[in-house]
């Protein structure tokens, strides 16, 4: 089994939508919204999307940001998404799209790559990550 792993092109959306809904638990995904901030997510140069797949076929993507800060002396990434289908998870592909979001952080120059998760504590221990901080969050819009 040959696994790409590349930058998402407009071309991904229909098959990112599934992935992405599919990870989504604090607010339910439309397709129309999601198609909006996909291509707006493409034209951001402090953006990345970074896939992968296998015979064409979107099996993992990751969504992260790079930003200046204070604390850090300089820019940090901060890892937004990550999703690797089902019958995917153990075989690498997680870990992989990682190391190429922290490929591309160095290259950028970031001092860090920080992400919150509540369900993947395990994951992220096992590939290098250490836990640093309480994630808090404040929803400003009423989902329905």
């Amino acid at each position: 089994m040959k696994i790409v792993y590349r930058r998402a092109e407009f071309d991904d959306m229909d098959q990112l939508f599934p992935l992405a809904e599919s990870l989504a638990t604090s607010f339910q995904l439309n397709r129309t919204d999601f198609s909006s901030v996909f291509l707006e997510l493409l034209k951001d140069p402090n953006a990345d999307i970074l896939l992968a797949e296998i015979d064409s076929k979107l099996i993992g993507y990751v969504l992260a940001f790079h930003h200046a800060t204070f604390y850090a002396n300089g820019e940090v990434t901060w890892v937004e998404e990550v999703f690797v289908s089902a019958e995917y998870r153990g075989d690498g592909v997680g870990k992989r799209l990682m190391d190429k979001v922290e490929e591309l952080s160095l290259k950028r120059g970031s001092k860090l790559v920080a992400l919150a998760t509540r369900r993947a504590h395990q994951f992220y221990s096992a590939i290098g990550y250490e836990e640093s901080a309480t994630y808090y969050k404040k929803t400003l819009v009423d989902e329905k």
